[in-house]
């Protein structure tokens, strides 16, 4: 499970950041994960107290933006959601797909003391 690591990698972002401003605690973090991106927002969540133990963010509230998948089609112009598996326009069945949006994985706010 690769959530792991970047949950780690969230709490060291969010870690220096913090300590960067000079706080001493990190009240929330809040992070965007787009359906695209191929993290399993659930398993950063259940695994974000565990890995959080020890580090500025020990009790913090951890506040996840899902990001829908969208693409827009090289054909028809449409737009269309976007899954793991999309392939095809919902508008004409083309192939050309340009993701716009859903492979985000960012931290995008702390709120710190």
């Amino acid at each position: 499970m690769h959530e792991v690591g970047i949950t780690q990698s969230i709490i060291e972002i969010a870690e220096q950041h913090a300590r960067a401003q000079g706080a001493s605690k990190i009240n929330s973090v809040t992070v965007e994960i787009g359906a695209l991106s191929g993290v399993i927002a659930e398993s950063v969540e259940f695994c974000f107290e565990a890995c959080a133990s020890g580090t500025l963010l020990q009790g913090t509230r951890l506040i996840i933006i899902r990001i829908p998948g969208l693409g827009r089609c090289g054909e028809c112009g449409a737009e269309t959601a976007m899954e793991q598996h999309t392939f095809a326009c919902d508008s004409c069945g083309g192939f050309a797909l340009e993701t716009l949006q859903g492979t985000e994985l960012r931290v995008t706010e702390l709120e710190v003391d």
